[in-house]
């Protein structure tokens, strides 16, 4: 089967096509043949040496899959020959990535794809879903009528952040960058769209919260916006973050404010070999809901095939990106209904 790899993790090394023998599942696996990918900025991180979490050689990289079971381990449960899955499932230390025609991962981290979603769509959405779930339902646990503000409302985690709070009865508000991104917010079911750059947080706090604050805060950018949080949240409220590294921001508006900080790595799972079915669980939850119409992918209009892997990622770098790229590898990832009717 056809793979894309790196030489090296240092940003130089250009991705490269190379026939990857076909391994077998082991007793807890499933094989995968691979409908389509999609790029997360961890994958670009691996790949510049930024994160030290990368797969060892042949370093194929891609976390999130959707497509078809080739193969089940003997000790796997719920899973049969021929059904559609979605997972984040490998692209880390010691697993497979989706970068490739067949992927081999543990079955746990993975679960049936919604049937009203191609594969296409499936793909885009396993690592950022994952992280706003365990962001705003593990961790913050929002309640029905909180205020939640979500940075980066049109963003890959932020776009199903918005759609998850508003599942959960929260009353939703979100920064973004631009009025087509604020459109992109509005219509995914946000109450308001705050341009960060035109209103800074004392007055959106004071306009849209009578200076009271948020109850959650859910930070899916990091940098200076991890301070503008710490001033948003209210008195005894609640922040997620889900970007490390930087400088670190003062806390003092933390503390006076008696508020909780926590920070979602979804990765954890796959890195320690911990708690791997916690994908799946979570996953299948968000397939009722996506069923149901509460989620939708919000998924940029151009369009990767595998060896354009490296352009999508110049691509995601670039910040032009509208919602999650995509990398079509398989020749049904547009496929309704999945597997296709034989």
């Amino acid at each position: 089967m056809k793979a894309m790899k790196l030489d090296a993790y240092d940003g130089k090394a250009p991705f490269e096509a190379f026939d990857k023998p076909d391994a077998e599942p082991g007793p807890n696996e499933v094989a995968i043949i691979v409908e389509a990918s999609s790029v997360n900025p961890v994958d670009l991180k691996i790949r510049q040496g930024a994160a030290p979490v990368g797969p060892d050689a042949p370093r194929v990289l891609g976390c999130d899959v959707a497509g078809e079971i080739a193969a089940v381990g003997e000790a796997v449960k719920g899973f049969r020959k021929g059904e559609a899955v979605y997972g984040c499932a490998g692209g880390v230390k010691g697993r497979d990535g989706a970068y490739s025609q067949r992927m081999v991962c543990d079955a746990r981290l993975v679960a049936h794809k919604p049937e009203s979603l191609s594969c296409r769509e499936a793909a885009a959405l396993p690592l950022v879903a994952i992280t706003a779930w365990e962001a705003l339902v593990d961790r913050a646990k929002v309640q029905p009528g909180e205020r939640v503000l979500v940075h980066g409302g049109a963003g890959g985690v932020g776009h199903i952040g918005v759609q998850l709070a508003r599942a959960m009865g929260a009353i939703v508000h979100t920064t973004v960058s631009s009025k087509e991104k604020a459109a992109i917010a509005y219509d995914l079911g946000a109450e308001r769209a705050i341009n960060y750059r035109e209103k800074s947080v004392n007055d959106y706090i004071d306009e849209e919260t009578g200076g009271e604050g948020y109850d959650v805060v859910f930070d899916t950018i990091g940098g200076p916006h991890l301070e503008k949080s710490l001033q948003a949240v209210k008195v005894n409220g609640r922040i997620v973050t889900t970007v490390g590294g930087g400088a670190s921001p003062d806390l003092g508006p933390l503390h006076m404010k008696n508020a909780r900080l926590d920070v979602v790595l979804m990765l954890i799972p796959m890195l320690y070999d911990q708690d791997l079915d916690l994908h799946g669980r979570i996953l299948t939850r968000l397939a009722r809901m996506i069923e149901s119409g509460s989620i939708k992918p919000l998924i940029d209009e151009r369009r990767f095939g595998l060896e354009d892997v490296g352009a999508a990622h110049e691509y995601l770098d670039s910040g032009d990106a509208i919602g999650k790229i995509v990398i079509d590898i398989g020749e049904n990832a547009d496929a309704r209904p999945f597997p296709p009717l034989r």
